[in-house]
């Protein structure tokens, strides 16, 4: 069995390229993930770098910024490759299947300038719900 479940936060905006045969949309960024606390009070942090394909890369460059909460379902997958200096390198990404954006909007800054705000950009076709219109 091979699958991982993350939450964290993006380290640096989404980057974008695209496959020249199919132009399927590739995306890839890293997220830091703390593990939980020593004895001894110290934190550390992980910092896994995460590769997504086709819309749903797309929508992770339109909605995705640095600093932003994700979860993320996926896949370990291991690889290499020589260097400049003809060393071999070895990584290891999580190929995400699923990324659900646990806060999220356009990437242009509120007026307030917070880019965290609930002012969410919502996709063509959808409207914002209001307080009165929630069953709950």
């Amino acid at each position: 069995m091979n699958s991982v479940n993350l939450i964290g936060r993006l380290t640096r905006d989404p980057e974008v390229r695209y496959v020249p045969e199919s132009q399927l949309a590739v995306a890839t960024f890293s997220v830091a993930i703390d593990r939980p606390t020593r004895k001894d009070g110290t934190k550390q942090t992980d910092f896994p770098r995460i590769t997504v394909f086709g819309k749903q890369a797309e929508n992770c460059e339109r909605y995705l910024a640095k600093g932003r909460l994700v979860g993320i379902q996926g896949r370990i997958q291991t690889g290499s490759y020589k260097n400049k200096e003809g060393q071999t390198v070895y990584t290891t990404d999580v190929v995400a299947d699923r990324v659900e954006f646990l806060e999220w909007g356009d990437k242009k800054e509120s007026p307030s300038g917070d880019s965290n705000s609930r002012d969410f950009g919502l996709p063509e076709g959808f409207r914002a719900l209001e307080d009165e219109d929630m069953p709950f």
